[in-house]
């Protein structure tokens, strides 16, 4: 196992820790607005501020996690024959 990767983890472990560390905190309900996806504009989300946190959270960790995979395409090395 590499020491790059030891660090990856640590990182994101101490990421998770901040999660539940607002999750923990922060258990009153807010009204999550969000005008440029339209319906939240009229009705708001009205939720735990952990759970939107988390949501918020998640949705970045899919989105980094989708950026550095890269998707499955990218250049194909072209082979000699």
């Amino acid at each position: 196992m590499s020491f790059k990767a030891v660090l990856k983890t640590i990182w994101f472990l101490a990421l998770l820790f901040v999660v539940l560390y607002v999750g923990v905190n922060n258990l009153d309900p807010i009204n999550f607005n969000f005008p440029v996806a339209g319906t939240t504009k009229q009705t708001p989300i009205r939720q735990p501020a952990a759970f939107i946190f988390f949501g918020l959270f998640a949705i970045g960790v899919f989105a980094g996690m989708v950026l550095h995979t890269g998707g499955g395409g990218g250049k194909k090395k072209a082979s000699k024959d």
